[in-house]
């Protein structure tokens, strides 16, 4: 089935508590990891930007303070990562976090994550994806706002480091974004063009699209994940609740297994149904001993143990051995070629 990532990135809202509330219910719904931001104050935000947003007067469940106020409580510390990482030991499910600069990459490197993503926006920090790939360890590398061109780049960098160990995520990077604007049909098409597997980062609302995406082939899914879609924050009302994660995995796991082969293959339990489903040749009428068949005395019924309706001009012409009722199957010894 599709590796499942629950994001949890900021959800947490500081809060280690819930945190591990969040975290413990990605474990039930059966998701694979949970996964953070690693990010401080300094290493993601210029000093003008947070001059440029002191004041919010958009959703106050989403925005409150300033962004310096926000960033500097929801960014994890040093020992939050610890703390967390141990934690997911404890319940059996995988931890693994985004890196915004090399430091955060080798804090993330310390604690043995299986992975590391690479967000959107820093698809062209070649500084940062060589820093990455240099840990030879796979390098999920999400894809929004970028053009082919920039994706070929950033695969070309990765693996100028010698490390191959590369899936994209076809994303796109709008908190939630229209539907005409999704393209999933970019999945197979990113696979084709560059020939790495190929997963999807999910911002819409709910589940359709995130399983339409594994239908299309997508091996991982990445969807963020709260608890309660009430909680103030930036990104607990496009997050699916443990309901609609619960759907995504264990329907992407349906799905998987429904997508079979490219070979058409009619199953045992289909082939059972061929004599209950299919019809069999039957009299149209009664007909006597030595009736000769015309395709008028013919009809088509079930069950399907008979003769098959697909074989009704062999019996054409054909003398009767015996008398017929009406209704009654066919069959080969029942006939005499004249």
């Amino acid at each position: 089935m599709p590796y499942i990532i629950a994001e949890i990135g900021s959800n947490h809202n500081g809060d280690m508590n819930l945190a591990r509330i969040m975290i413990d219910s990605a474990v039930k719904c059966g998701c694979n990891a949970v996964k953070f931001q690693s990010w401080t104050p300094k290493s993601l935000i210029a000093e003008e930007e947070y001059n440029r947003n002191v004041k919010y007067n958009d959703n106050p469940r989403k925005h409150w303070g300033s962004l310096r106020d926000m960033v500097e409580k929801y960014y994890l510390r040093d020992e939050q990562h610890r703390e967390l990482k141990a934690y997911c030991n404890t319940v059996g499910i995988d931890f693994c976090s985004t890196p915004f600069s090399p430091e955060e990459a080798d804090l993330l490197t310390f604690l043995d994550v299986p992975f590391y993503k690479i967000a959107s926006m820093d698809i062209n920090n070649h500084r940062l994806l060589k820093h990455v790939a240099s840990k030879n360890k796979p390098v999920i590398l999400s894809t929004g706002m970028a053009t082919l061109g920039e994706i070929e780049k950033a695969i070309e960098t990765i693996a100028s480091s010698g490390n191959d160990k590369i899936v994209l995520l076809h994303c796109i990077s709008v908190y939630p974004p229209e539907y005409p604007d999704i393209h999933l049909n970019n999945i197979p098409m990113l696979k084709q063009t560059f020939g790495y597997p190929v997963g999807f980062s999910d911002h819409t609302i709910g589940y359709s699209i995130p399983l339409a995406a594994v239908a299309l082939g997508a091996c991982l899914i990445e969807k963020h994940f709260t608890t309660d879609k009430d909680l103030d924050g930036w990104d607990h009302q496009i997050s699916a609740n443990p309901i609609e994660m619960g759907i995504i995995v264990r329907e992407s796991a349906n799905i998987k297994m429904a997508m079979g082969s490219h070979k058409r293959v009619v199953s045992n339990s289909e082939k059972e149904k061929k004599n209950k489903f299919r019809r069999s040749i039957v009299a149209a009428s009664a007909m006597k001993k030595g009736h000769i068949i015309s395709d008028e005395d013919l009809d088509f019924k079930r069950p399907g143990t008979g003769i098959a309706p697909d074989q009704s001009e062999l019996l054409v012409g054909k003398k009767l051995l015996r008398d017929i009722r009406e209704d009654e199957l066919i069959s080969w010894n029942d006939l005499i070629q004249i």
